[in-house]
């Protein structure tokens, strides 16, 4: 690293900082995984964080290095998730006054969430339909009260206390030889990346974006932070439509490669993380063990660690979770099926067209003035994928006109 960043960033003090307030979390060896991908794999859970995130870290060792004077005048942050949290714990632990702006968006267990940990620091202000209207608002707030605003990513002090991560994965595993983090702003990849490469030159680094909001990468690829015109907000802990100029440069010099997951891989990712080893991950904490098919090959006899960045899954998405699995796995297809203009054109679709494995999980009508004979929506899900082919085959076979919506972005998202 050059030597102003190296200059500006002291893990080891963040870490000494830190001590008290944030949990040193678990470097779990997870076995199956391990396994499966002929290497070592340890997840460094930091979904077991107090506030369920990484976040705190880099807010704390900021807000804890105010002057008495910029504490007694209040701090501010605009985020809806996982920084806005951080802050907010951080506030009632230092004493100081916190206002964080939220788009008016934002879920209500996410605002409740952030006034358990302010206990009463704090106040919450929501605003706007987007995130860049709730920071633009955030930033005149912040002018005209003369308060210190805390960036969630793209400032040395937060970048500093993220990094902290890496001082704990070096501490319980020394001879770590890969680590694997997801990517949103940049300030976790930025400053564990940096410690660790400070560390160890011939570490492996890897950063991971959802397929979605690929601003890391299109930042690579542009020499320079570019902002993206529309983003998939699924995974929402790393979906950014510009990353930092800050963390950008420290990333393209440290990490060794910038990769991207489909949102439907995520899914898959979560729930085989719930089911397989009871642990509850948010989709941006589940980039890290999704990306390992991609990098299988780049990580084989090596001991490798998975950042689990964050576990705020609100239980209400679950189900969205599983569809988008299902989806993407190939396991559930959407049709608009033309019925033959026959008696017992449905009861012959039910019985002769899905195979014994088949479920229908949606069905109805399109126009309700022709039930019976129109055309209707059908949902169908299957116990393997490679049972398509043989389902389209009986389709066509009973004359049955479908339209494969699976296949029809704009159609898809319309109807279903």
């Amino acid at each position: 690293m050059g030597t102003e960043t190296e200059h500006l960033l002291d893990f080891e003090a963040a870490h000494q900082r830190l001590k008290g307030v944030v949990k040193h979390t678990p470097l779990q060896y997870n076995a199956g995984l391990s396994a499966k991908y002929e290497c070592d794999i340890y997840l460094k859970r930091e979904d077991l964080q107090i506030v369920r995130s990484y976040k705190l870290r880099g807010a704390y060792n900021m807000i804890s290095q105010l002057t008495a004077e910029q504490l007694g005048r209040g701090v501010v942050c605009a985020s809806a998730g996982n920084h806005a949290q951080g802050v907010a714990f951080s506030c009632n632990r230092l004493g100081t006054k916190g206002v964080i702006f939220m788009p008016e968006i934002t879920p209500k267990q996410k605002v409740k969430q952030t006034l358990m940990f302010g206990n009463g620091s704090v106040e919450t202000v929501l605003t706007g339909d987007t995130f860049d209207d709730c920071l633009r608002e955030a930033l005149i707030y912040t002018e005209t009260h003369g308060m210190t605003f805390i960036p969630p990513f793209d400032t040395y002090p937060v970048i500093e206390g993220q990094g902290t991560v890496g001082v704990e994965i070096l501490k319980d595993l020394p001879d770590v030889e890969a680590v694997i983090m997801p990517v949103g702003g940049g300030g976790l990849a930025a400053g564990t990346g940096t410690y660790l490469r400070s560390q160890n030159p011939d570490i492996l680094l890897i950063g991971i974006e959802p397929e979605g909001a690929p601003s890391m990468v299109g930042a690579f690829g542009n020499d320079g932070p570019v902002t993206l015109d529309h983003i998939d907000r699924f995974v929402d802990g790393a979906a950014v439509k510009r990353v930092g100029s800050i963390t950008y440069k420290i990333c393209r010099e440290v990490l060794d490669e910038m990769l991207l997951v489909p949102e439907g891989k995520v899914c898959t990712t979560i729930l085989k993380l719930y089911n397989e080893d009871a642990i509850v991950v948010e989709p941006a904490g589940a980039l890290s063990v999704a990306v390992l098919d991609l990098v299988k090959d780049q990580i084989k006899g090596k001991k490798v660690v998975c950042v689990i960045s964050g576990g705020n899954n609100d239980i209400d998405r679950m189900q969205e979770i599983k569809e988008k699995s299902l989806l993407y796995e190939g396991l559930k297809h959407y049709f608009i099926v033309r019925f033959p203009q026959r008696p017992g054109a449905l009861k012959l679709f039910v019985s002769n067209v899905l195979g014994p494995g088949d479920d229908i999980t949606r069905f109805e009508f399109i126009k309700k003035t022709a039930k019976e004979n129109g055309p209707a929506l059908v949902g169908i899900e299957l116990k393997s994928a490679d049972d398509y082919p043989a389902l389209m085959q009986r389709m066509a076979e009973h004359r049955f006109d479908v339209i494969e919506i699976n296949r029809d972005q704009t159609l898809f998202e319309y109807l279903v």
